[in-house]
């Protein structure tokens, strides 16, 4: 863990937000997916990219320790606003952005409202610029849930009794099963720090997008050779496109590392994830 951590709570917008900094020298905004999860589930291996940097961490609204009433917006609108008041309020005047799965579409999303505000952008295993791929993750993702050892693992973990006599050790393994399937190795999904998704968030950022399709504006608002300086990571087993991923290198002027993993390279591989990004992201 790095020495210099710190947590609080920041009002912005109408809500509290989440925040976690950790390390020191330069600032790289960490944007957790979901959406409607927390940042928790990144660590502890992205707290390895905080040598030499700051990571500075928050729970999105309406999801983790950032939860908000029924009655409060969040949409994609919503989060970009609240990405651009964080900014402010830690007086950045460009954001690097490390944006994880949906966090990586978030990133997408604050460039195109606030392009001169970017100064880097690191997309990892990212949500497709297009509801079309979007909705093919979604096929891909079910069809890995399906797989009949799944319905067994599941049956026999049940058999064992652990809900009772280890509840701990059952929540863990009843995890692991739920998200084997974004994983090219299932059983490496026991090594992913167990998380939570708040379904009305996540249900009301899909449905505020929309059949969305990102290209032509990313085209027009990043003409070639003006995006910021990109880097996509992505597993060639992700369930996510890997051809979503490598379509958004191309609008973006940049390319695709490629690793052998599934969604979760900072898992899969960690130190590759690592050293891809430690030699992107600026350092003191």
């Amino acid at each position: 863990m790095p020495e210099q951590t710190a947590e609080t709570l920041v009002q912005l917008n109408g809500v509290r937000l989440y925040t976690r900094h950790v390390g020191n020298g330069p600032s790289v905004v960490v944007l957790h997916g979901g959406p409607g999860a927390h940042h928790d589930y990144l660590l502890p291996q992205y707290d390895r990219l905080a040598e030499g940097r700051t990571l500075l961490y928050y729970d999105q609204r309406g999801g983790g320790r950032s939860p908000v009433p029924r009655d409060v917006a969040v949409g994609w609108r919503e989060h970009v606003a609240d990405l651009e008041a964080l900014r402010d309020h830690w007086q950045l005047e460009r954001l690097i952005l490390l944006g994880y799965s949906w966090g990586g579409l978030l990133a997408v999303l604050y460039a195109l409202e606030h392009p001169d505000r970017v100064a880097r952008l690191a997309l990892v295993s990212a949500a497709p610029v297009t509801a079309v791929w979007r909705d093919e993750f979604e096929r891909r993702f079910a069809a890995r849930m399906a797989e009949p050892w799944i319905a067994r693992s599941r049956a026999e973990l049940t058999a064992l009794g652990l809900a009772k006599t280890d509840p701990e050790r059952y929540r863990r393994m009843a995890f692991a099963l739920s998200v084997a399937g974004y994983f090219h190795d299932p059983s490496r999904a026991r090594e992913m720090t167990p998380f939570r998704v708040t379904e009305r968030t996540r249900r009301a950022v899909w449905d505020s997008l929309g059949q969305y399709d990102l290209r032509e504006r990313i085209r027009k608002t990043f003409p070639t050779g003006t995006a910021p300086r990109s880097l996509l990571l992505h597993g060639i087993y992700d369930p996510m496109p890997i051809e979503a991923a490598r379509e958004t290198a191309a609008l973006l002027g940049t390319r695709v590392i490629e690793l052998a993993t599934g969604h979760a390279p900072h898992v899969e591989a960690t130190e590759d994830f690592v050293r891809a990004l430690d030699a992107f992201l600026p350092k003191q």
